[in-house]
């Protein structure tokens, strides 16, 4: 049977791509400052341009009154926090986001528009089914951009998900959770800082002691979106069992 080492990294990558520019797929907006703030920040110290696509309205997420507008409000303020660019806002109804011609589309066009190095989606073991649903979405798209070189990267939410990178935040998590607090909204629904902070701190397990908190990824190479989804992921968690 495989050792640790084959299945989760002992020593940190700087980032996950280290060219731009980067293109980040949310589902909701906070899931960017959750699940890859700290990395967000990091690149951005880097010169690296990041932008950022909000897939859905959110407007399950809470009681505000407005909570359409409250969410975009946060999601502008988190993007600027974080140093990025003002957010892509898509609008599909929370938790009816699709996997249809129509969204693939406007994913493509997002990705044609801003022509990144990488893309950034939702792990595969997330439990939203929009966060499961960007990722199918973003990859259907990849396989509609053949030849661009564009390297799929999954990020962690609030689960974890197979990783073969991790990026050591420390130095970026007072960022991260001020990222993090500008979302009000979310924040009176679930203690979702405590939660993604355990989840950094946990992925610290097979780091160096100095190391206190760390973003996990998967990097795909470019040319997976050439096959399914479904069956890459399935090929890679065979690595759990190989003998």
């Amino acid at each position: 049977m495989v050792n640790e080492n084959q299945l989760i990294p002992y020593a940190t990558s700087e980032l996950p791509v280290e060219r731009g520019p980067w293109l980040v797929f949310a589902p909701h907006a906070d899931d960017e400052s959750f699940g890859m703030g700290g990395t967000i920040a990091k690149a951005v110290g880097y010169g690296i341009a990041v932008h950022l696509v909000v897939m859905t309205d959110g407007s399950l997420g809470g009681e505000s009154a407005d909570l359409v507008g409250v969410r975009k409000a946060e999601a502008n303020k988190a993007a600027e926090t974080l140093g990025i660019q003002a957010p892509v806002f898509l609008g599909y109804p929370d938790r009816r986001l699709r996997l249809d011609k129509e969204t693939v589309e406007r994913v493509t066009g997002n990705i044609n528009h801003v022509q990144p190095a990488a893309v950034f989606f939702p792990g595969c073991f997330e439990l939203h089914p929009d966060h499961r649903t960007t990722a199918l979405l973003v990859w259907q798209a990849l396989k509609n951009c053949p030849g661009k070189q564009i390297a799929p990267v999954s990020y962690e939410v609030l689960v974890q998900s197979p990783a073969n990178t991790l990026v050591d935040i420390s130095p970026f998590i007072v960022q991260k959770s001020a990222a993090m607090s500008v979302y009000e909204s979310q924040l009176s629904e679930s203690r979702y800082v405590d939660i993604t902070m355990s989840l950094n701190r946990l992925r610290s397990l097979t780091l160096r002691g100095d190391i206190s908190h760390a973003e996990a990824f998967y990097c795909f190479n470019s040319g997976d979106p050439e096959a399914d989804y479904d069956q890459v992921v399935f090929d890679n968690l065979k690595t759990y069992f190989r003998v």
